[in-house]
Parts: structure tokens; C-alpha cells; sequence
């Protein structure tokens, strides 16, 4: 953990679920920390919360589907704190749904946050961490991006498409000395489930996540294990679900 100490980490989707909590923990371990989300309010008391406590952050409205908006924060986190370490790039959504419901609108907010917003996260950073040939860019896949079921068509095809995106990336990166890496969780207590605009879906999936989710620390948990790693240690992936989730 002493690796994390003094890291400027700049996390996407930092308003609540995952990069909440990923923002508390690691700046409880010393990293400065980038806030970006739409919901200002949240996330601007998130620093506030991280600031009173003795820690160091800053929050940028971002919406991840403007391109100019995840670049500016990531200029903004460097303007502030002279570089960035790691970015996470956590932002999405799961509108899960038969294909046969032609929730067309979900699709392509899925598309748009759950790829673009990986991919504008890495147009960002990549400028910055290629000068200083040092640097971290992790991605928020999923189980689902391992594993298809019915419903889920869509939403994986975005998730696989999440560890394309970083195993090509892994191999692009090598002359500048950058790593890169995913984390895919299984049934994890956030708000995902709530991005589910069909009625009879959603319905099931907050049943699956009542019966099966576990705490969002382990997420925290498994980021940290990832930053924390030696310059000359490059986790690519780390897959994880709770102990009785079957799928």
C-alpha cells in the first residue's frame, strides 16, 4: 500500500457505487484523488468530505460521453497536482433487456458510456502518462464480460469490449512504460442495478443483488492491490465475484 501514497488517481463516475468508495479508500491511503460525475453536488461533497478529513481532492463536473469534458478533467488534475498517475475509468451503466424489447435508447447510452467514455478516459490521459513514461489506466469491466446470458446482450458486448480495448492498449503502451488493467466484478452492492429501465428486469436483478451482492469494499479493495504494485508489475486483469454467484 505504501505505493499509493502520494498517486494522483482522476476516477470517472466518482458520484456514488464503485468510484465513491474507491475515491474514500484510497485517499484514506494517501493517493490524491480527481473526482468526475455529472451529479456536481455529490461530488463536490465527496471532496469536501476528503479535504476535512486531511486528504487532497478536487471535483470536475464530467460527463463522460463529451470528450471535452473528460479531457478537461484531466488537465484540470494535473494543472492542480502536476500529473496523474492512474486514471480509473469507472463510469457506466447496466440497462439490462431482452433484445427483443428494442430498448434502442438504452443501447446506446450503454455504448456511449460504457465504450466511449473508456476511450475518451484514455484519449485524456494517454498524452500526459506517454511524456512522463509513467502512468496507470485501469477499466471497469465486468463478469459480464466474460459470460453472456439472456438480457444481457448489449451490456457485455460493452464489457468485452472494455478488455479489447485494454489488452490492445497493454500492447500499444509498452515503449512509455504505462500500464494498464480491468477489474471485472461480479454482484457487487452499488447502484448498477438501478440503471435497468425494464420493469420485469430490474425486478429480477435487484432480487439477484439482494440474495448475492457483496460490499463495494471489495472493489476499493481491488484497485488498491492493482495501484499498489511495483512500477515493474503490470496487473492486467482481476476477476472476482462473491462466493455463491453461480453466473
Amino acid at each position: 500500500m505504501e505505493n499509493i501514497k502520494g498517486k494522483v488517481v482522476v476516477i470517472t463516475g466518482a458520484s456514488s457505487g464503485f468510484g465513491k468508495i474507491t475515491a474514500e479508500y484510497l485517499s484514506e491511503k494517501g493517493a490524491v484523488v480527481a473526482l468526475g460525475a455529472r451529479s456536481t453536488d455529490k461530488i463536490e461533497k465527496l471532496a469536501k468530505e476528503i479535504n476535512d478529513k486531511g486528504g487532497k481532492a478536487i471535483a470536475v463536473t464530467t460527463d463522460v460521453t463529451d470528450k471535452d469534458q473528460v479531457k478537461k478533467l484531466v488537465d484540470k488534475a494535473v494543472s492542480e497536482f502536476g500529473k496523474i498517475d492512474v486514471l480509473l475509468n469507472n463510469a457506466g451503466i447496466m440497462p439490462l433487456s431482452p433484445l427483443e424489447y428494442l430498448k434502442i435508447d438504452d443501447w446506446d447510452s450503454c455504448i456511449d458510456i460504457n465504450i466511449k467514455g473508456v476511450l475518451y478516459g484514455i484519449a485524456a490521459a494517454l498524452p500526459h502518462m506517454k511524456e512522463r513514461k509513467s502512468g496507470q489506466i485501469l477499466s471497469v469491466a465486468s463478469v459480464a464480460g466474460h459470460t453472456i446470458n439472456p438480457g444481457g446482450a448489449v451490456y457485455s458486448a460493452t464489457k468485452y469490449s472494455v478488455r479489447v480495448i485494454s489488452e490492445a492498449l497493454r500492447k500499444e503502451v509498452k515503449p512509455y512504460n504505462i500500464r494498464t488493467g480491468v477489474i471485472s466484478p461480479g454482484a457487487v452492492d452499488t447502484g448498477l442495478p438501478d440503471s435497468v429501465t425494464a420493469d420485469d428486469v430490474a425486478e429480477n436483478i435487484k432480487k439477484f443483488y439482494s440474495e448475492n451482492a457483496i460490499s463495494a469494499d471489495s472493489f476499493a479493495h481491488a484497485v488498491a492491490y492493482m495501484i499498489s504494485q511495483p512500477e515493474d508489475v503490470d496487473i492486467n486483469e482481476v476477476l472476482y465475484r462473491p462466493t455463491k454467484q453461480k453466473l
